[in-house]
């Protein structure tokens, strides 16, 4: 990273008043702030989650565009349409390449310089140590043994915090995503989704205290395996019925060829019935099938953009299987170069 590094920023302790916001019903309806334009509301999103960026980096690993030229990731994205990042943010995380760092302030660090490079950004919160997904869903170690009011006190702390840092380096988000691949709740088994009450209080915690340093920013929850539209659903009603706020449906899928209709209707089934605009926040397919993962992006785009979805990240496009060891990627390790699944973007 070239940016300078700014002082830590004080510790900051949320306010015991909860900021309310005002958005219009149509505002509402697309998961957007007040301020959002027709012309934001329209946009369809292409974006990447490239939280691995200052990690490749740091080791020597670089990208050449199409044409064999080494250019900053950003400017290549940039090229391929893609105009939004997602960063993932842990609360303690290990120095481990792939499956540490990704702190708040780290976070905070490259959503600046994603900012800089023009980019909107999505913040998502997995709150734990390291991944946590749709089999994996464990406290951070420092809330492990806290009783459900003190962990929800420390969700409304950390989010606070953590927005704040981030304001602090100047980003507004996009959007902020509470949770990854939450079908079996977060924070287990405090806020297991066997434990309904208690799952939609932390989310909740962390919805306001979003909103309270983020007002205009909708806030996604986020679901897993969309094929699998009981679970979708048991979550998403679990979550509403015990009084649990969102304002965009965040999905992971990463379905290929054939499948990729079933789980679309899925999608699409998901978004009419809970009156919220669906993203899909994570795709991605076998680096050694590009023109598979190129063929299925391009379907879920058209798709997603026909029933009034808002947008598609590709989880990862520049990871090198060298330094992180997923078959999910779109850059050829021997080249540099980025592989025809990219110009699903195109």
């Amino acid at each position: 990273m070239t940016d300078s590094v700014p002082t830590r920023p004080v510790q900051l302790r949320r306010r015991s008043l909860l900021l309310g916001t005002a958005t219009s019903a149509g505002a509402l309806a697309l998961g957007l702030g007040a301020t959002a334009s027709p012309a934001q509301a329209a946009a369809f999103v292409k974006g990447a989650d490239v939280s691995w960026l200052p990690q490749l980096e740091a080791r020597g690993f670089y990208w050449n565009n199409s044409a064999g030229v080494r250019q900053d990731l950003f400017t290549i994205l940039k090229a391929y349409g893609i105009t939004a990042v997602s960063l993932r943010t842990w609360v303690n995380p290990s120095s481990d390449p792939a499956n540490g760092h990704c702190s708040i302030e780290e976070t905070a660090q490259l959503a600046q310089r994603a900012k800089n490079a023009g980019m909107q950004v999505l913040i998502g919160f997995h709150f734990g140590d390291t991944w946590n997904s749709v089999g994996v869903q464990n406290p951070p170690a420092a809330w492990a043994g806290m009783s459900y009011s003190q962990m929800r006190q420390a969700m409304y702390d950390y989010v606070y915090h953590s927005c704040n840092v981030i304001k602090y380096y100047g980003v507004t988000p996009a959007w902020v995503k509470i949770g990854n691949e939450t079908n079996s709740g977060i924070c287990k088994p405090t806020g297991s989704i066997s434990r309904p009450a208690q799952m939609a209080g932390l989310l909740s915690a962390a919805y306001e205290m979003s909103k309270q340093v983020f007002p205009n920013t909708p806030v996604l929850v986020h679901v897993a395996q969309p094929q699998n539209l009981a679970s979708v659903q048991n979550f998403l009603n679990a979550y509403r019925d015990n009084g649990g706020k969102w304002d965009i449906t965040g999905l992971s899928s990463y379905a290929q060829g054939g499948n990729v209709p079933t789980v679309l209707a899925n999608m699409q089934t998901i978004q009419s019935s809970y009156g919220k605009p669906i993203m899909q926040v994570e795709y991605g397919g076998p680096v050694g099938k590009p023109t598979q993962v190129r063929d299925s992006l391009r379907a879920f785009i058209t798709g997603i953009k026909g029933f009034g979805g808002l947008g598609t990240f590709f989880w990862e496009p520049e990871g090198y299987p060298s330094f992180n060891n997923y078959n999910s990627s779109a850059w050829d390790d021997s080249t540099r170069r980025p592989t025809a699944a990219m110009d699903g973007f195109l």
